[in-house]
């Protein structure tokens, strides 16, 4: 958890409020909870409709806290046809 939070604070860039803080440690563990809930997908194929009800809620109102904090997601430039190609044949 320290080191989520620690990225997190990293991310900001600036001396943090009481209440972004708050919002952080929040983060911190939503997130965690989301990593163990992803290990149960992966390790247990019966797992149900409620648990995966429980992720989306999780994961939307951990965007939502994100959202507060003023942390987007940073969108990836498209790759153009021929990086592509190259991305894939410098692969092999």
């Amino acid at each position: 958890m320290k080191e989520i939070i620690a990225e997190y604070v990293e991310d900001l860039g600036k001396e943090l409020t009481a209440a972004e803080k708050s919002i952080i440690r929040r983060v911190a563990v939503l997130t965690i909870q989301l990593e163990k809930l992803e290990t149960r997908f992966a390790e247990d194929p019966t797992v149900g409709e409620r648990t995966l009800d429980l992720y989306n809620r999780t994961a939307g109102n951990l965007g939502r806290l994100l959202e507060r904090l003023g942390i987007k997601r940073k969108e990836k430039p498209a790759l153009t046809l021929e990086a592509y190609l190259k991305a894939k044949a410098d692969a092999r």
